[in-house]
């Protein structure tokens, strides 16, 4: 690389940094956004701590985890970690809202509802769905998880409604895997014909 080369890169790299201190003028803002799904939350711990989770998530800190945020708004750990990783609760009232969000702000007569499917990469077998299987955006076979997700793009923008992790058939169909990383009874392997 030339010394010029390496000089642009890092001119470049400095307009693409951007302080944290942008983003407290959004956390006002964030704080009404989110009102409606918070009322969506079932649990009380996520009633209380969304705010808190997001302050933490806008913040300054190089790390994003309930470990390095709980300092930052006053409340201990475990508090953080029982909202993001135990509390029990359900996305499906939080989609609902989002897609009443989005129809009311987005919605035109011509929109439509589009689908992707989309890889990504991981090592080791244990993460749910992970396996050797088509990566799209290495354009090959490697070991990934697949999502599928479901946006709405109309004239005036765009928005992510929903989502769902691809479970490819050898993991619906066995129970140890299953059971390590808690999938639900509910979530079963359906061949096309069982579609129909």
């Amino acid at each position: 690389m030339t010394p010029s080369w390496a000089q642009r890169r890092e001119e470049i790299l400095s307009d693409c940094l951007v302080s944290p201190d942008v983003f407290k003028q959004m956390v006002e803002r964030l704080g009404e956004f989110v009102v409606p799904y918070q009322h969506a939350l079932e649990t009380e711990a996520g009633k209380r701590n969304i705010h808190l989770y997001l302050q933490g998530l806008l913040s300054h800190l190089p790390r994003k985890h309930a470990e390095a945020i709980a300092p930052l708004v006053d409340v201990e750990r475990l508090v953080l970690q029982e909202f993001i990783g135990t509390a029990p609760w359900d996305h499906r009232p939080l989609v609902e809202v989002l897609v009443g969000e989005v129809i009311e702000q987005l919605g035109e007569p011509d929109g439509v509802i589009a689908f992707d499917p989309s890889s990504f990469p991981k090592r080791g077998r244990h993460s749910v769905g992970v396996k050797r299987q088509w990566y799209s955006h290495r354009g090959k076979v490697d070991n990934c998880q697949v999502g599928v997700y479901m946006g709405y793009v109309s004239r005036r923008d765009h928005a992510l409604l929903d989502f769902r992790l691809s479970l490819p058939r050898d993991w619906a169909r066995d129970p140890k895997r299953r059971a390590a990383c808690h999938v639900p009874e509910e979530v079963q392997y359906r061949t096309r014909q069982d579609q129909c």
